[in-house]
């Protein structure tokens, strides 16, 4: 059973609300993007505070204070160990933890998430620190178990990716009954040592999507989340399971597309990348406004997923990176105001732990720990068989209905009593009391059987109910059948003799009993020949196989529609036609996609409007198509639907 265990009644501490901690780093100043030498327009003044020239007057300036201050000379450790290294230990103890990092295109972001191989970034450092605290942990040998996991993904065009398992599919964003936020679908690979994580974190941030740009020669155009995992488990009572993740988030940074100069493909990732941003600072502002404001998370995909970091259940670490230029002076006025309004928002983390308990299946009892011949077992089981008959009687019936009848109370005691007989007598007695309680049970039999016939005055009905009864004994299989239906009779019969009277008895009603369930009967083989023509007559509509359909006329502009190809095979409509022909087919359609608007691509089989926009865009990026099997580079065309496009525009084509 999962639950919410507040803070302060874990071993974390007392602390039941953590503000998003914000600590603003400053780029070095580089003299080459400084054409007209005006110097830098911010400076730091101490670890804490830095001011901004106004741009309204600039013999004044403006002051801002944040939890941290890392100047142009803060290398990549220090920015670690005072932002990012307190907020880890968490993570260990079924808490949540984000660190994401924000700011202008060009300031810095992915340099302090990433870094270099000599001087390593957040994401690098942060993953080691939680190998190095989950090995002090075990040499405490504190009763717990850990493992580790991690989950790469990018957010590209308002389309959550995989990074680590790269394909086309649109990940959906879900929440379970808890309020966790999970993606279904995303790939999840355990990690032993930081060596395991450096093996595939490397290959995976290759596929994440990147451009240049005027303003940055490797621009990020998505943005990336690398999740954390970290689960304890305690195998001894209480069964207890603690689940902690950590995010860490590399932001695309917001551009003015006047000074990157985007255009195409570029010009369309930059407005989903400024929309994103653009409802982050909408969430910063209902998360300080009045209580009780709709907070937009659902408006996207970024602050959905960061719906733990920001006014939810993480401890969280804001790194705003800002550039000293005065061409970047806008940019960097609004990413600190971003950062100023971020400091004030308050976190509630909890503890997310589940209760393994073990549970036993009612009705069934324990298995006793003593020996077989002590009388306080024995008590103890028939104390339970009671309990359970007692369980089973006041169920409903649907449940007593899977489970047999419970004896009654008189042979109950019996078999207990048997039961005890039998197991407080040594091995070599146990044939002889078996033996004795059947010789009873015979005698007593015979006894009643006498007593019958003497007061029985109709020799016949005995005779005939001795006969049945021989009858019924002799069958084999029939008599199971039919057993409890003759023993019922029998009883009855002996009663009637037994107490009988000279009271005139009631005429009885028929037997209301339900008939047996008829059973099917195969019928002869000599059917008459009248009735054989007729059921020939009657099943001929329903055996005659139906006839198939004509294939319609294929539809145009259709996305999914057109000409079913998957079940034709490919070389015979190809050995059909001449090389000549076909290869004259295949230059028209590489013509129109080369040379023809949104609508003449639109009117090709099996390409839609989306498609065709992808084709256009294509090549307005890679030029011209030099063959008709460049279209598997579009996304989404694989080779059996790029099979099916040639055939149906090269049949299309032929028909016109």
């Amino acid at each position: 059973m999962a639950q919410r265990v507040a803070v302060g009644e874990s071993a974390a501490g007392p602390k039941r609300t953590s503000r998003v901690r914000v600590a603003v780093r400053l780029r070095p100043y580089m003299d080459k993007q400084d054409v007209k030498a005006e110097g830098p327009c911010v400076r730091g003044l101490d670890s804490r505070r830095l001011e901004i020239i106004n741009w309204r007057n600039a013999t004044e300036t403006l002051q801002y204070e944040f939890d941290v201050f890392h100047g142009e000379q803060t290398t990549q450790r220090e920015v670690f160990v005072e932002s990012v290294k307190p907020i880890l230990r968490h993570i260990l103890t079924g808490q949540n933890a984000s660190v994401f990092a924000y700011g202008p295109t060009g300031a810095g972001k992915t340099h302090t998430m990433l870094g270099t191989s000599e001087e390593p970034g957040v994401i690098p450092r942060a993953v080691r620190e939680v190998f190095s605290l989950v090995r002090a942990q075990q040499a405490q040998q504190d009763g717990w178990e850990y493992a580790i996991s991690m989950s790469y993904l990018e957010i590209y065009n308002e389309k959550v990716l995989d990074l680590l398992c790269p394909s086309t599919q649109d990940l959906p964003i879900r929440e379970d009954k808890d309020h966790n936020i999970l993606i279904p679908g995303l790939t999840s690979t355990t990690l032993t040592s930081f060596s395991d994580f450096h093996t595939h974190f490397l290959p995976a941030s290759l596929n994440r999507t990147t451009a240049s740009t005027k303003l940055n020669q490797r621009s990020s155009r998505s943005h990336a989340i690398l999740l954390i995992k970290v689960v304890r488990t305690r195998h001894g009572p209480p069964h207890r399971q603690q689940t902690g993740k950590l995010y860490l988030v590399d932001l695309a940074g917001s551009e003015d597309n006047r000074r990157t100069g985007n255009q195409g493909i570029r010009l369309k990732e930059s407005g989903a990348i400024n929309l994103s941003l653009f409802t982050l600072s909408k969430v910063v502002d209902a998360l300080n406004g009045a209580p009780g404001t709709r907070v937009p998370y659902r408006d996207s995909k970024l602050t959905r997923l960061l719906q733990d970091s920001l006014g939810g259940s993480a401890h969280s670490v804001m790194v705003t990176n800002v550039a000293p230029e005065y061409r970047y002076y806008f940019d960097t006025f609004t990413a600190l105001n971003f950062a100023a309004k971020s400091k004030q928002i308050v976190n509630r983390p909890f503890v997310r732990e589940t209760l393994l308990q073990p549970t036993l299946t009612k009705g069934k009892r324990p298995r006793e720990q003593g020996g077989s011949g002590s009388s306080e077992p024995q008590s103890k089981k028939a104390k339970d068989m009671k309990e359970s008959k007692t369980d089973t009687d006041s169920e409903p019936s649907t449940r007593t209905s899977a489970h047999p009848p419970s004896p009654p109370d008189g042979m109950l005691d019996r078999l207990l009593a048997l039961e005890k007989r039998l197991l407080g007598l040594p091995e070599n007695d146990l044939l002889k009391t078996v033996a004795q309680e059947l010789e009873e049970l015979r005698a007593k039999q015979k006894e009643l059987e006498k007593k019958a016939g003497m007061f029985n005055p109709s020799s016949s009905l005995s005779s005939s109910s001795t006969s049945h009864k021989a009858k019924v004994e002799s069958d084999g299989g029939s008599s199971a059948l039919c057993g409890g239906t003759v023993g019922t009779a029998g009883r009855g019969l002996r009663e009637d003799t037994l107490f009988k009277s000279n009271v005139v008895p009631f005429s009885r009603k028929p037997s209301c009993a339900r008939p047996k369930k008829q059973q099917a009967v195969v019928p002869p083989l000599q059917v008459s020949q009248v009735q054989s023509q007729q059921c020939v007559e009657e099943c001929k509509p329903s055996l005659a196989p139906k006839k198939k359909k004509e294939p319609s006329e294929p539809l145009k502009g259709k996305e999914n529609g057109g000409v079913d190809m998957s079940g034709d095979d490919e070389e015979d409509w190809k050995a059909q036609l001449g090389p000549g022909v076909l290869l004259a087919l295949q230059q028209k359609i590489l013509d129109t996609l080369n040379n023809g608007s949104l609508r003449q691509l639109k009117d090709l089989q099996l390409i839609g409007d989306k498609k065709a926009k992808l084709i256009m865009g294509w090549r307005e990026i890679n030029g011209p198509f030099t063959q008709v099997e460049d279209l598997k580079k579009i996304e989404g065309i694989t080779g059996k639907r790029f099979a099916s496009f040639c055939k149906a525009n090269v049949l299309s084509s032929m028909g016109k």
